[in-house]
């Protein structure tokens, strides 16, 4: 986290590039402030127009380009920004998925992390990121995207395609969440030709799907529905997050490989989701299983 904020710092002409052995809390007010001036593309005075969210997204904070909003949002939170702000980049140098995949994020797209300080415990915050995933659902939906689906636990796919994808990170302190960080990278107006080839078969873009869209009206349409839904989330109306969820899955009812961290991948039927999240699979012996972190690959059937 030092070298981004303080690259940060270096690249807007604010610090010496001798300056390297500083401490980044004493340079908060500054990247606030970086953040705070007008863009060129994504403007937060377009987004907070009209924007009909009690506080999420009344602080926004745009940058130009950093490695990664979730890391940028991450610093934020420990030097008092507070609940529902959100951290937006025009362009990510190194955006991350999960278990620490690239996310490519030229100029384009949306990328933003949003900051939120939920009173949940911690077995509830795969919940955080499928709710994440109906938000941006019925985001696309409201500009005219048919049938946007959620792949488990953290996709959003167009006809099969990757549009969209979620990382949720947990700031914990001991047993306790300090804040929990929302990263979503949405390719907005981007051509697949913005991929590497390796991933332009299963990407696509709103470009793609549906002609350019304007990125402010979009992430205000997304503040809005986010905040809805967590609204849902933080009275514990667990099983309506769940229902939108279901009515959306692309992965119940497939065949998937399922991928966990140091085990032997294999083979099941993803039977539903549990109502902590976790996606619930039989395997071929008719055992049920419940999938709580890891990869989830849709199985082509001949």
């Amino acid at each position: 986290m030092k070298n981004e904020i303080l690259n940060l710092l270096k690249r807007e002409g604010m610090i010496s590039d001798e300056i390297d052995d500083a401490n980044i809390n004493d340079f908060a007010d500054l990247i606030e402030g970086i953040g705070r001036t007008e863009k060129e593309y994504i403007k937060s005075s377009e987004i907070s127009k009209c924007l009909k969210t009690r506080y999420v997204g009344k602080n926004l904070y745009v940058f130009n380009e950093v490695s990664s909003t979730n890391t940028i949002a991450k610093f934020m939170s420990k030097n008092g920004i507070g609940n529902g702000s959100v951290v937006i980049a025009e362009k990510q140098m190194a955006g991350r998925g999960r278990s620490g995949k690239s996310w490519e994020s030229p100029l384009g797209g949306i990328w933003l992390s949003i900051i939120l300080t939920p009173d949940v415990d911690y077995s509830k915050i795969p919940l955080i990121t499928l709710a994440t995933g109906v938000a941006v659902a019925k985001t696309l939906e409201e500009i005219g995207i048919e049938n946007p689906e959620i792949k488990w636990p953290n996709d959003i796919m167009i006809n099969g395609k990757k549009v969209c994808g979620i990382l949720t990170e947990a700031i914990t302190n001991f047993n306790t969440i300090d804040h929990v960080i929302i990263g979503v990278g949405i390719d907005a107006n981007l051509s697949i030709e913005d991929f590497p080839k390796e991933l332009q078969n299963t990407t696509t873009t709103l470009e793609r799907e549906i002609g350019r869209v304007n990125e402010n009206l979009l992430i205000k349409l997304f503040l809005e529905e986010l905040e809805k839904i967590i609204e849902l989330f933080n009275s514990k109306c667990y099983e309506d997050i769940l229902k939108e969820w279901r009515k959306r899955s692309y992965t119940i009812g497939k065949i998937v490989e399922v991928k966990k961290p140091f085990s032997k991948s294999y083979d099941a039927y993803a039977a539903g989701i549990s109502k902590e999240g976790e996606l619930i699979v039989e395997k071929h012996d008719g055992t049920l299983e419940k999938v709580i972190s890891g990869e989830c690959l849709i199985k082509k059937m001949n």
